[in-house]
């Protein structure tokens, strides 16, 4: 079975991401991969590099975005600072469209502290776009988390018919914390309630190990705490 990376964080998700693009690739064939996802933080600022780069070295470039929901991106009040993670990739031309679309609006309309897009914005301009229920920041993460079993399975449903049958799926992750541990078994308990099959993550921020400490003096100015 093969295994692509498909939430991936560059140095175009600002002070955040750390994975160098023209260092990618080649790690990326490395390790016996032929494909690998661009998913920044809201933003499609590296897609172009991340493509080319990608597609000179033969690794089949997945272009995404991790983008940023809330209830109501015209919402500028304190409560519109409330937002969750959610994956996009592109499936086709189309999505690639809907993507830059959905990008713009958040920037243009529904930016507040970041660029925002709600539900509602979603539904009209998902056509091509593959979704993936994101980390402990996803809506789905969240109601787990909470213990709102009903209302997490009610949610993954909602998810799976806006997409489609096989265009969503339920994303797992491992990186030793609490709280993925706590939802890991949620989580593949809606996938068997569902159907809604599961996808292996990693939430990659940098290439290599020893890349640890570079990339938490990045969160460090970006959260203004001190090493």
């Amino acid at each position: 079975m093969a295994f692509a990376h498909l939430h991936l964080h560059t140095e175009y998700s600002l002070l955040d991401g750390a994975c160098r693009i023209k260092r990618l690739p080649e790690l990326i064939r490395s390790l016996g991969m032929d494909a690998c996802a661009c998913t920044d933080h809201g933003v499609l600022y590296g897609a172009v590099d991340f493509y080319n780069a990608c597609h000179d070295a033969g690794i089949h470039p997945v272009l995404g975005c991790e983008v940023y929901v809330c209830s109501d991106m015209e919402d500028k009040s304190p409560a519109g600072k409330e937002m969750s993670h959610l994956i996009l990739l592109c499936e086709n031309n189309t999505g690639w469209q809907n993507l830059m679309y959905l990008c713009s609006e958040a920037f243009i309309r529904g930016y507040y502290y970041r660029p925002r897009i709600d539900y509602q914005l979603l539904e009209k301009h998902h056509e091509g776009l593959i979704c993936l229920s994101a980390c402990l920041s996803g809506d789905l993460a969240k109601l787990l988390l909470d213990g709102r079993m009903n209302e997490a399975e009610k949610y993954a449903r909602r998810m799976e018919n806006l997409f489609g049958k096989g265009n969503y799926f339920i994303e797992i992750m491992d990186h030793g914390l609490a709280d993925e541990k706590r939802v890991l078994p949620r989580l593949m308990d809606i996938s068997d309630r569902t159907g809604i099959p599961l996808v292996a993550t990693n939430d990659c921020h940098y290439l290599r190990r020893e890349d640890a400490e570079a990339q938490e003096v990045l969160m460090c100015i970006q959260t203004g705490k001190t090493l």
